[in-house]
């Protein structure tokens, strides 16, 4: 009886983290794609954004969407804003559903912004996305000839 109890509690300690976890659902990249559709309003703030700024920045704007990437953690899209030559912002279209992706978008785009490239670090934890990321925001600085 002495060693019933520590077994059978550590045998529940032991199994709490595998009825928590939650594997990747391919169903949450459709609620990305909606995300997605709203890329039409997108280039309707900074026109009415910069109305007030300057009428040379509405042509100096751009909004380009990198292509969707495939990952084994699942889908990853970028959309960059140049306001001229320069990376004004960085917003993920689709991202995989998982914490560690979560903890590491913020980083992508604070160091894209940076470098002004997608010569940036790997985020640790979140390599595939990362990596992922970083394919999707090339071919969208490809595309904008940047």
């Amino acid at each position: 009886m002495k060693r019933a109890l520590p077994v059978l509690v550590l045998t529940v300690a032991g199994l709490i983290p595998v009825w928590r976890y939650a594997p990747p659902q391919q169903a949450s990249s459709s609620p990305d794609g909606a995300v997605a559709a709203p890329t039409p309003s997108a280039p309707a703030p900074p026109s009415s954004s910069s109305s007030p700024s300057s009428s040379s920045s509405p042509a100096a704007a751009a909004v380009v969407a990198g292509p969707t990437v495939a990952t084994e953690k699942g889908d990853v899209q970028v959309e960059v804003t140049f306001e001229g030559e320069r990376i004004a912002s960085v917003r993920m279209l689709r991202q995989p559903n998982h914490p560690q992706t979560t903890n590491a978008v913020p980083v992508l785009i604070e160091e894209t912004l940076e470098a002004q490239s997608a010569d940036i670090d790997s985020v640790t934890g979140a390599t595939v996305t990362s990596e992922g990321y970083k394919e999707s925001l090339q071919a969208a600085l490809d595309a904008r000839g940047a």
